[in-house]
């Protein structure tokens, strides 16, 4: 089955050019116009992933980004012709997954797609469920759940999650956790790798001051207490 792919860009050429490659590529593709557009498209058809252009009429990329989160957490790679540092925190602290500056090359766009839908998919055997406490991991279904309700959260989210789990009461340090990320595709700094952190944090009902979860150690990493719960 073909993977899906939505696309929202204000500009038709940029659609009819994602479209054609993506086509190409084996992808079955859709395309909006804006934020408004795309989120009454998203009830007819269930992405695999979402292209999204920032600078848009109507809704733009920051408004819809909001309104998916409240909904979905399928995986979200933001198109922007804004490169400042800002903007792109901005697009992570509203859960986008990754962000490729305007312009760019077709392949190295195919690579950002191939590693987020990977990381998105990653499936293992039931058995590997990791329960700690509340909070339970299960990489089969590739879902999150503390108690009994499921916690929804994007695939690099997944992933922070689980290597902070399998190796619970022990600190990953940083540039580590950044490197065995790299192997699913991610490319950001510590500085967005603290946003994915803290936004994990909020969706477990975290306390920063006093975590039950995931542990802040200074100057070094991050740990996923043994004794939470």
């Amino acid at each position: 089955m073909k993977r899906r792919i939505l696309v929202i860009d204000d500009t038709r050429n940029v659609q009819l050019m994602l479209e054609d490659f993506l086509s190409g590529q084996e992808f079955e593709v859709n395309a909006a116009s804006d934020g408004s557009e795309a989120l009454e498209m998203l009830r007819q058809m269930q992405p695999d992933l979402i292209l999204l252009d920032i600078m848009m009429p109507n809704m733009d990329g920051f408004q819809f980004l909001t309104h998916l989160r409240k909904q979905s957490s399928t995986p979200v790679i933001m198109i922007t012709a804004r490169d400042k540092e800002t903007d792109i925190v901005h697009g992570f602290e509203l859960g986008a997954d990754d962000y490729i500056v305007k312009p760019f090359k077709l392949r190295e766009l195919l690579v950002r797609v191939r590693a987020v839908l990977r990381r998105a998919g990653v499936t293992t055997a039931v058995d590997n469920r990791l329960t700690l406490g509340e909070v339970t991991l299960d990489p089969g279904r590739h879902e999150v759940s503390k108690g009994n309700q499921t916690v929804e959260v994007t695939p690099i989210e997944f992933q922070i999650l689980e290597i902070l789990m399998q190796a619970h009461g022990q600190v990953v340090k940083k540039e580590d956790m950044s490197m065995r990320l790299m192997d699913f595709g991610y490319a950001g700094s510590e500085s967005t790798l603290k946003i994915h952190i803290r936004n994990l944090r909020n969706k477990l009902g975290d306390d920063l001051e006093e975590p039950r979860f995931i542990e802040t150690v200074f100057g070094v990493g991050y740990r996923f207490l043994e004794a939470a719960g």
